[in-house]
């Protein structure tokens, strides 16, 4: 018999817990479960195993009692008594099973568990919680007293009696009960009596307990309605069942936009049912959005949200993971520390990326569809997933200058698009499309028809920096791109743009890093780009954003040489032209680049200047 249990009285069958024991109960009913509610989806899950054992035993002895009877589990509410059994037809307890199983809370090690659980209830060792039956005792949240009655399987067995208020002794003694199973019953605490009525089971045993895959009672009515379709084979199941089990654990009254079914066998078992969604969430991004995976283990209900099975960039996926490598037991509050679900996430995060893969190659235009609804988040992975870092990098897509509007292609169509002399793959940040093709920045591309990235999502800018690369080709900003747009000057003209320089620099040298003749600009008179160590415009733009006391490094200030703009005002300078129009032009050319750069700070000078342009070249 167990050290952990000092038995009294041999005679009327009356047992007494050592003291560590008492402290082990009073944490596990005040401190370890938060939801009282959970009480009915251990004693289900408890009665599920049993069946679980006998359904397993009848196929190997022939000596099982009742070897004919529906394998189920009952529940009864008295509303007026506030009283509740719940009832299985499953292996049932021996004496000595009852002492070991409800009498006992850990074979050894009990003391350790105690110091553990005060020091640190949040982070449990899954693992070592694994050891300890205590599910069973959720039940004294409820009730002050439980009473087990049971009866095992054998065919020769008895009948025994369990009664305990769960602090100090419980008492076993011979019972009436002449049918195999286990009833458990107990009489609600008043500020609990809602469990007494059916409305409020039923909806537990729908949230905990719905795909328990034994047919559970209520009142002689059948309560869980729906059958665990992850169990089935892929060629069983129906679309109309995987549709309405979508419905069913995701509130969504759309259909799914496709789904993955997974049998996993190895070194973790688990059985998966996984869903996209047809539509992004409106706050898919917000704190509020932390939905994960339903998680059972052996159909029975863990968590709802289970956030560990997948990383946060696939957070939108829905759906129900199924293993029995997890323990029934209080163990389930602090799943996130297991191995188990380390080994679960690795190969889950390996299949979906393999089959969102799998869809862009062969269904792409449901793929188009998946990556406007969820690219944005999807594309975080990039700098958060180091070990499938290149799966997401061939997976993410962009429009291009050269792409229809709406349509994006890959990293590798895009290398497939180089030009003969192409080296690098070009990209261009802007807040949309329309406003990337109209930056001046762009003009060399276009007269070369060198393909570029469009970037219009906030998102590409974090995650530019983590690819650096792809296929061997560096991905850089047009604004530091350097192709050449002009023929080699001669010295005369070298020396007529150095003195245009010059004067450039005199008068807005010190809003700049440093002002030079452009080799991209054809169309524009100038542009800004950034600096040898600046950001990009919309990298800056997100910056000061994020961060209100942010400044942007100077820019470089690109001259067009070609353009008639500026060798009319080269002319003014070599002609001796009034110093003030002179400088009023070059200033209404700088700002006019802080216009089209987004950072112009004061408009007020720039249409005061404009307006006088304007009244002189309307005379």
């Amino acid at each position: 018999m167990s050290e952990e249990v000092k038995k009294e009285n041999l005679q009327n069958g009356e047992f007494e817990f050592k003291a560590e024991m008492k402290q082990l109960l009073n944490l596990i009913i005040h401190s370890l479960y938060t939801n009282p509610e959970v009480f009915l989806r251990e004693l289900v899950s408890n009665s599920s195993d049993a069946l679980n054992k006998i359904r397993f035993k009848k196929l190997t002895e022939n000596n099982v009692l009742d070897a004919e009877t529906e394998l189920k589990i009952s529940i009864s509410l008295n509303k007026d008594t506030q009283e509740i059994s719940i009832e299985d037809t499953g292996i049932g307890m021996n004496k000595e099973e009852l002492v070991n199983q409800l009498g006992t809370i850990a074979k050894s090690g009990t003391l350790e568990f105690i110091n553990q659980l005060k020091q640190n209830k949040e982070n449990n060792d899954g693992q070592m919680i694994g050891q300890f039956g205590v599910g069973f005792y959720s039940v004294f949240m409820v009730t002050d007293e439980v009473t087990v009655e049971t009866r095992n399987s054998d065919l020769d067995g008895k009948s025994w009696l369990w009664k305990s208020n769960g602090e100090d002794k419980f008492t076993i003694s011979e019972s009436e009960k002449s049918t195999r199973g286990t009833k458990i019953s107990f009489k609600l605490k008043d500020e609990y009596k809602e469990f007494a009525e059916e409305w409020k089971i039923k909806e537990v045993l729908k949230k905990y307990s719905n795909f328990v895959e034994f047919d559970v009672y209520l009142n002689d009515e059948k309560a869980n309605k729906v059958t665990a379709i992850w169990q089935k084979s892929k060629d069983s199941l129906t679309n109309e069942e995987i549709v309405e089990f979508y419905k069913f654990i995701t509130h969504d009254y759309q259909e799914p936009m496709t789904h993955l079914h997974l049998n996993i066998e190895g070194t973790v078992n688990f059985k998966s049912l996984l869903f996209i969604p047809a539509t992004a969430p409106n706050n898919m991004f917000s704190q509020e959005f932390d939905k994960g995976l339903h998680l059972y283990t052996n159909r029975v209900f863990i968590q709802e949200d289970s956030k560990n099975l997948l990383p946060d960039y696939l957070k939108f996926v829905r759906g129900v993971v199924d293993t029995e490598d997890l323990p029934l037991n209080v163990s389930r509050e602090v799943t996130q520390s297991s191995p188990v679900m380390t080994k679960i996430k690795n190969i889950l995060t390996t299949r979906i990326l393999n089959f969102l893969d799998e869809m862009s190659q062969n269904e792409k235009d449901k793929y188009k569809l998946f990556y406007k609804n969820f690219g944005s988040l999807f594309k975080s992975g990039v700098n958060a997933d180091f070990t499938n870092k290149e799966k997401i990098v061939n997976l993410l897509r962009f429009e291009t200058t050269h792409s229809p509007d709406g349509e994006e292609i890959s990293l590798a169509d895009y290398v497939n698009n180089f030009k003969e002399e192409q080296t690098e793959i070009y990209y261009i940040t802007a807040a949309n499309k329309d406003l990337a093709l109209k930056n001046p920045n762009l003009e060399v591309f276009k007269k070369k028809d060198i393909e570029v990235l469009v970037l219009t999502d906030p998102m590409d800018i974090f995650i530019i920096p983590f690819i650096d690369e792809f296929s061997g080709k560096k991905l850089k900003s047009i604004e530091k791109a350097e192709l050449k747009n002009n023929e080699s000057e001669t010295e005369e003209n070298k020396e007529t743009t150095d003195n245009l320089i010059a004067k450039f620099k005199e008068i807005i040298g010190d809003k700049v890093e440093d002002i030079v003749s452009s080799k991209r600009l054809v169309e524009s008179p100038v542009t800004l780009v950034a600096g040898k160590m600046g950001m990009d415009a919309q990298m800056e733009r997100m910056m000061m954003m994020m961060d209100k006391d942010f400044s942007g490094s100077k820019k470089i200030l690109e001259i067009n040489t070609e353009h008639k703009l500026i060798q009319n005002i080269s002319k003014m300078i070599t002609d001796g032209a009034s110093e003030e129009k002179v400088q009023k032009a070059v200033s209404q050319l700088y700002d006019g680049a802080l216009l089209l750069d987004g950072n112009m700070k004061n408009p007020a000078d720039f249409m005061a200047r404009m307006y006088e342009f304007m009244e002189l070249a309307t005379v």
